[in-house]
């Protein structure tokens, strides 16, 4: 049985495929030569990350299809309840990136706190020539310990994010739609453990009291941070975006940026994916990564292995 491999897969998840008796097609096929090469080679399990899309017209023109997996933990690039109505198996892996994405969270955290984004730009333009004047301009950064996070979105990423936040010094709120309350483990070397139990509170406790919005939802039809939100945010805020593109409106951010309400902002999605606005992409309070929160090879070998156990598990 042959499993294409669209958006790739880890030399790990491949192995362990191929010890199961699959044939594993790593080869990127043209989202608009997918239905034919599928059918050419009577393909029965295709994966895709992001970037290829799996709609109703390529379910039904595919008829070899038997599975269809999202290496990651969206599945709005593929229509889930089409597919599983079809009979095909819909798998991801919602637990193999969690951490990854946290640790970007934080990457654009403590990038952005000490302005080392907007740095890393002028540094080698003035570097030598207005160092003092660099210095001065950078000199006014702030600590996170002690501040509060504020998680909008309390599944495994939010919850990942969170553990971190704890583990650096810094309060933690969040709002979830679903999760009421959680207990978070900490692990330490030495086997040290240390357990936070955490409440959820209400969306408007969360945007008036965080010093730092990081937010952890899924694709939404309305925007969930807006106008109306970005009122109520504290004045001097920072918003983190590393859950899906369209949940923040990009527009209504670069105003509250531009009159001093938002702080800065952190963007690895966007509304325009793959082509974000080029507002967003100049703007110097904005910290910028191209959607690689799950983009590490301990991420990506979890991900490999989680598809090739759940694949057998279904297909053999």
């Amino acid at each position: 049985m042959k499993i294409l491999a669209n958006d790739g897969i880890s030399d790990s998840g491949v192995e362990e495929l191929r010890k199961s008796g699959f044939e594993v097609i790593t080869t990127n096929v043209a989202q608009e030569q997918l239905e034919n090469y599928i059918n050419t080679n009577n393909v029965v399990g295709l994966l895709v990350r992001s970037a290829t899309t799996v709609r109703k017209d390529l379910i039904d023109k595919c008829p070899s299809l038997k599975l269809i997996g999202r290496g990651g933990v969206g599945m709005d690039n593929i229509d889930v309840d089409y597919a599983r109505s079809k009979g095909l198996h819909v798998i991801n892996t919602p637990a193999a990136s969690s951490h990854s994405v946290a640790e970007l969270v934080f990457s654009h955290l403590f990038s952005c706190v000490r302005f080392l984004h907007d740095s890393n730009r002028n540094m080698p333009l003035e570097g030598d020539s207005n160092f003092k004047k660099l210095k001065k301009n950078y000199s006014k950064g702030t600590e996170l310990k002690g501040k509060t996070l504020g998680i909008i979105g309390f599944g495994r990423i939010g919850q990942e994010t969170a553990k971190i936040a704890l583990g650096i010094g810094m309060n933690v709120k969040y709002y979830d739609k679903f999760i009421d309350s959680v207990s978070i483990e900490l692990d330490f070397v030495q086997n040290q453990k240390v357990s936070f139990d955490l409440n959820s509170s209400d969306l408007d406790d969360v945007l008036n009291n965080s010093d730092f919005i990081s937010l952890h939802v899924p694709a939404q039809k309305d925007y969930v941070i807006g106008k109306n939100e970005f009122e109520k945010m504290k004045s001097g805020a920072g918003i983190i975006n590393t859950a899906r593109g369209g949940v923040v409106n990009e527009e209504e951010l670069l105003k509250y940026i531009e009159n001093g309400h938002i702080s800065f902002a952190a963007l690895d999605t966007f509304e325009n994916e793959p082509n974000p606005s080029i507002k967003v992409l100049m703007n110097p309070k904005i910290s910028l990564t191209p959607h690689i929160g799950a983009a590490t090879s301990e991420a990506q070998d979890r991900i490999g292995l989680e598809l090739a156990e759940q694949i057998s598990n279904l297909l053999k």
